[in-house]
């Protein structure tokens, strides 16, 4: 069983940056692949990032080239590194967990393969 908790959440100002971190419980968190989603008011949660057990990624194209997820396993931490902010980027932020066996590019980017979720952080960026 594995517990996440997001942190790094705030106010910036459009074109501005921030870091999320994802701290998982547990000691074999090495071999869970780990996604970012996000869900503004009124939308569907959607897919943001991606990175697997391997160390390969995976972006949707709304960030893509904007946004760098990366990890360290010695910490059991996932980041999300978020420049170039526009205000649409504005939503609570969620981080997902899955062992490695669920998740291959195929189901990467979608909710239905992650099954440990933390309780999002919110990232609210002004015009």
């Amino acid at each position: 069983h594995v517990q996440l908790v997001e942190s790094g959440g705030g106010l910036v100002q459009a074109g501005g940056s921030l870091r999320l971190s994802c701290l998982a419980s547990g000691r074999t968190f090495s071999t869970y692949s780990a996604g970012w989603f996000r869900q503004a008011p009124g939308k569907e949660r959607e897919f943001v990032a991606a990175i697997k057990w391997s160390g390969t990624t995976h972006y949707s194209d709304s960030v893509k080239g904007r946004f760098t997820t990366s990890r360290d396993n010695d910490k059991n931490t996932v980041y999300l590194e978020m420049n170039g902010l526009k205000p649409e980027d504005t939503a609570v932020y969620y981080c997902a967990a899955s062992f490695l066996t669920r998740i291959n590019m195929q189901t990467i980017d979608s909710r239905g393969a992650y099954d440990y979720w933390g309780q999002g952080t919110q990232v609210t960026v002004s015009s």
